[in-house]
């Protein structure tokens, strides 16, 4: 049970880190961003590139991920919200854009990569501390160590900042919030690099443990949603609440039933 408990907070951190993401672009920009799974994939592969053209040092991995995260959510301000934004039926045509960059960026990540998953240099020891009388892998505290770095950096970011405040305005009142001035078109570059730059996070952790692959991003996308609307879009703290759960829910049904039952106890 100690081995179900690590496995389920480590899953929980990098959950956390997704459905934050889907749940802020929705929540102040009203976008249910279905090519977050593609960020997480070229995030993936730019830390991978990164780990064969620069450094295989951990920071510079890390860094590598980050950066290509924020890249994509650069250009996903430009292909998919900018282009939108005024145009009438927004949400609708938003979901449909995403999804068609998604379906892109898999077809542009088999052709230039091929088909074939590349493993992400290691970040963290694979050696065991013993914990209480338990042994617990290295690896398994760097990733929930550095997921809850960020996750706090968020959070402060959101309370204490002068962007943070505009984001949270936008959420409880958007209509408000732009007759006090606050710009939305201006704020909404920053709100998708910030996703990205959780999402690439995200990936590279979980990289940590499985291949990056051009399909790479499915299941994350479907689990960040399950925990973006468990907990309430917009929500941070029911985010990470919601990602808690779905990481214990995760970790007892593979120890207990068998991983290919993960997703059918999730969406009950």
């Amino acid at each position: 049970m100690f081995d179900v408990l690590v496995s389920a907070i480590t899953l929980s951190s990098i959950y956390a880190l997704v459905a934050l993401g889907i749940s802020l672009t929705w929540s102040t920009l009203g976008i249910l961003n279905l090519a977050h799974g593609a960020a997480f994939v070229s995030a993936g592969y730019g830390a991978w590139l990164t780990g064969q053209t620069i450094s295989t040092h951990p920071l510079v991995i890390i860094i590598g991920g980050l950066a290509t995260g924020a890249l994509t959510g650069i250009i996903l301000y430009f292909l998919s919200y900018l282009p939108l934004v005024d145009k009438g039926n927004f949400a609708n045509r938003s979901l449909i854009a995403t999804l068609a960059l998604s379906l892109f960026a898999t077809q542009l990540y088999l052709s230039v990569f091929g088909p074939r998953v590349k493993a992400l240099p290691k970040i963290f020891p694979l050696t065991k501390l013993e914990v209480l009388g338990q042994r617990i892998g290295i690896d398994k505290i760097g990733i929930i160590i550095t997921a809850l770095i960020l996750l706090i950096l968020v959070i402060l970011f959101l309370q204490r900042s002068r962007a943070g405040l505009q984001m949270r305005a936008i959420m409880q009142n958007p209509e408000g919030a732009s007759l006090v001035g606050i710009n939305r078109k201006r704020l909404a570059l920053g709100i998708l690099i910030l996703s990205g730059i959780m999402v690439g996070l995200a990936s590279v952790l979980l990289g940590q443990t499985f291949f990056v692959s051009p399909e790479a991003g499915t299941q994350p996308l479907t689990k960040g949603l399950i925990t973006a609307m468990l907990g309430g879009l917009g929500s941070v703290p029911g985010a990470i609440v919601a990602a808690l759960l779905v990481g214990f829910t995760e970790a007892l049904t593979v120890e207990f039933l068998g991983g290919q039952y993960v997703l059918m106890t999730q969406l009950a």
